[in-house]
């Protein structure tokens, strides 16, 4: 049927384990409720076999997405010049800055702005600010899956009752 090995294979073991499990809930929830228990559970088979993006399979892109979905580190700029080295370079046109002042380049009449300490508190601001959307993303995946495992509980109880 122009299927290569690999996608035979794939699409077997899905209708396979599809099927099981639809015959296994069938007398506990019903055909709706186990085809809807068995389709998230299929759908990974089923991808292994057909789905590919740059030269990926689905396993290996879904292990990539999660690897840097958790163990991503934020990337900053750190300058190696430190004001000394600029102020002999522009030949005393280093100015004295504000506080709190927005680590970036300003000329003002020919001299220059520069804040060290200023770019280490956005560093540190950046990273905390990315661990805590990183935190937020794990905890949103996680109620999301809790609630999912809830409404299949409730599911079963409820056709179990009646």
């Amino acid at each position: 049927m122009g299927l290569s090995a690999k996608q035979l294979i794939f699409s077997a073991a899905s209708v396979l384990v599809g099927g099981s499990m639809v015959l296994l809930l069938y007398p506990f929830i019903g055909l709706t409720g186990a085809a809807y228990v068995a389709v998230p559970c299929v759908a990974p088979i089923a991808m292994g076999g057909f789905y590919t993006y740059n030269g990926m399979d689905f396993y290996e892109y879904v292990r990539r997405k999660l690897y840097f979905l958790v163990n991503n580190k934020t990337l900053t700029y750190k300058s190696t010049e430190k004001a000394v080295t600029l102020h002999e370079f522009y030949k005393g046109k280093v100015m004295t800055c504000q506080e709190n002042m927005i680590p970036k380049e300003s000329y003002d009449n020919g001299r220059i702005c520069i804040t060290t300490e200023n770019v280490q508190d956005t560093d540190l601001q950046k990273k905390q600010e990315f661990d805590a959307m990183k935190q937020k993303t794990k905890r949103i995946l996680l109620i999301s899956f809790c609630s999912v495992l809830i409404v299949v509980i409730m599911a079963a109880i409820f056709k179990l009752i009646q």
